[in-house]
């Protein structure tokens, strides 16, 4: 019987892959940032005390105003003394009622006339005071920020593998005759 051995062809195949290489350089960035700003401007309040009615109450107040009360109160008081002496006249002009006898009309006129009251009205509330506020003056600039931004393109390197492709055995047949006997 004929042997027939066959070996099949082997293919080797060696593959390394291929590598990427990425790699990305950080984006500049710039940030600018202007601060805000707040401005108060107050001002003091302003107090005012008038106290001027009170001092007019306890000693006169001031010269001016003294001498113009004395003056009014004497007109005043001039007046009064002429309506006085009108109706003493006019009492005396009627000297036959009962009751209007010189000694009766001018007898109880003993008294001094005053003086005008050189003073002022005396009162709780004299002192005026006066208190006067502004409100404040505000200014206020938002804060602003400016961002820059420069980016990088990404740097990418791409390094082929190897492919090796070889015969690791190659295709054979093999025939093997059977053995014969020689001996006849």
């Amino acid at each position: 019987m004929l042997q027939i051995r066959q070996t099949p062809a082997v293919i080797g195949i060696d593959a390394d892959p291929g590598t990427y290489s990425i790699t990305q350089p950080k984006a500049e960035v710039n940030v600018t940032t202007t601060p805000g700003q707040l401005t108060v401007q107050s001002t003091r309040p302003e107090l005012t005390v008038d106290q001027s009615r009170a001092w007019e109450a306890y000693n006169g107040g001031k010269m001016l105003d003294m001498n113009k009360r004395i003056y009014t109160g004497i007109q005043q008081l001039y007046l009064q003394g002429i309506a006085i002496k009108v109706e003493q006249g006019n009492r005396m002009a009627q000297f036959f009622r009962p009751g209007n006898t010189i000694a009766e009309v001018y007898g109880t006129d003993t008294e001094p006339n005053s003086f005008p009251e050189v003073c002022g009205p005396a009162s709780y509330d004299n002192v005026d005071i006066h208190i006067e506020t502004k409100e404040p003056q505000i200014d206020f600039r938002a804060a602003k920020v400016d961002i820059q931004v420069e980016r990088r393109n990404p740097e990418i390197e791409y390094t082929r593998g190897k492919l090796n492709i070889y015969m690791q055995q190659y295709a054979s047949i093999r025939f093997i005759p059977p053995e014969l006997n020689v001996q006849l």
